[in-house]
């Protein structure tokens, strides 16, 4: 099995150089991911992106002189209530369906699977650049936040927790002197594509620094994908079962796998 490479980068906050593993197999992802946790006995999750120079910020926050988050969950409101049979129980639950759908949110989505945080990294073939692969320490980020139960080692909060009321969109609407840093937390599994996906998320609050930035960084690493590892990549993950149907099981996908075969 071949070991994973070394490329030096910097992608952390406060400018530290750090070794980035080139991941060019799924031999050298498992090999750096074994390396990289052999003394870590916590949860850790993965987000895959195709580009390498992203830094890991929600859609909400990469937007240029937004509108209020409120407003958005009004319009989206306005126009979705017809649509659906059940209506969300929480504003939690309404910034779950935008996310879903596409509306840039202060939610961004990590799973627990590598394999399917690869697959989203690669998935669409660009050839632009090399992507990333991001793994996640959730306890150790929200560490930062002085969130760390004495009781329960490795704690991390789900939405209906106290800890996550200060991050409603109703919270944040009353309160713009408060700046939070960015949680890991959990969320119920409610739809075919989380669960399939493994989902979990992070949240950043009006504190806009990004989740490699927040303290030292130790919490996250990174492994580069270069754009020649792509396609091989894809034929191994296709191999072993992940494919569009598997991590969206619409009937969408039904259709864009049959058309991709007459191609």
């Amino acid at each position: 099995m071949r070991g994973p490479g070394m490329v030096a980068g910097k992608y952390q906050g406060e400018g530290r150089a750090l070794a980035v593993k080139e991941i060019t197999s799924i031999g050298s992802l498992l090999d750096a991911l074994g390396e990289d946790n052999r003394e870590y006995a916590g949860a850790v999750w993965y987000r895959g992106q195709q580009s390498a120079e992203w830094r890991l910020e929600p859609g909400y926050v990469r937007l240029n002189a937004p509108i209020s988050e409120s407003t958005l969950l009004k319009k989206f409101k306005q126009s979705a209530a017809m649509l659906i049979d059940t209506s969300p129980h929480d504003s939690f639950d309404w910034l779950f369906l935008m996310q879903h759908y596409g509306v840039p949110t202060r939610l961004l989505d990590w799973s627990e699977s590598p394999l399917v945080a690869l697959y989203f990294a690669i998935e669409s073939g660009s050839q632009d650049g090399p992507a990333a692969l991001w793994s996640l320490r959730p306890s150790d980020l929200n560490k930062n936040a002085h969130i760390n139960n004495q009781d329960e080692d490795g704690f991390i909060p789900s939405f209906e927790d106290e800890e996550l009321k200060s991050y409603s969109v109703e919270s944040l609407a009353q309160n713009r002197r408060i700046q939070l840093l960015p949680l890991a937390t959990i969320a119920t599994r409610n739809s075919a594509r989380i669960q399939a996906q493994l989902g979990v998320f992070t949240i950043h609050h009006h504190d806009r620094t990004p989740i490699e930035s927040v303290g030292n960084g130790s919490h996250v690493t990174k492994y580069l994908i270069p754009i020649g590892a792509k396609g091989r990549l894809l034929k191994d993950l296709s191999l072993l079962g992940f494919n569009k149907f598997q991590l969206f099981p619409e009937l969408a996908s039904i259709g864009d796998i049959i058309k991709g075969g007459l191609q």
